[in-house]
């Protein structure tokens, strides 16, 4: 009757030649969760500071709304509240929206300057492993090459 080959020790073989190395795995994992923390921090800052913008517009507003709702004494009165309500919310509009463009340029930069860090250390990080399994890949092959002879 014919054998089964075991393939399970034919693949522990091959994998065992080719050295892997967990540091490297371990320390692109670290890597990457730094940069998500920073990039994390990034967004939560930013998303604090837009909470604050939309919070005081809307106190502004709701106060000068307050001001347009009270009783006048001339049907004409009603028409400039009107036009002095909507006069002082197109300007406190357009600072607001000023801040929240403000703060994207910020969120950008910060960004850019985080993903440029990271391409950086990347770079470095992929370059020592590749040299490492270069190394690694060479010696094997001496020493199998050694072994054959």
């Amino acid at each position: 009757m014919a054998k089964t080959q075991d393939y399970t020790a034919m693949f522990k073989d091959v994998m065992g030649a080719f050295p892997v190395d967990t540091k490297a795995m371990e320390d692109a994992f670290k890597n990457q969760a730094t940069l998500s923390e920073k990039l994390s921090g990034v967004a939560l800052t930013a998303a604090e500071q837009s909470a604050e913008i939309s919070n005081k517009w809307t106190k502004e507003t709701l106060a000068k709304m307050s001001e347009m709702a009270k009783a006048k004494a001339e049907p004409a009165d009603y028409a400039k509240s009107m036009t002095d309500f909507a006069s002082a919310n197109a300007e406190v509009a357009a600072e607001n929206m000023a801040a929240f463009a403000e703060i994207a340029k910020k969120v950008q930069m910060e960004t850019v300057e985080l993903m440029m860090a990271a391409g950086k250390t990347m770079q470095e990080d992929a370059t020592k492993v590749v040299k490492k399994a270069t190394d690694d890949v060479t010696a094997a092959t001496q020493k199998a090459t050694a072994a054959t002879k």
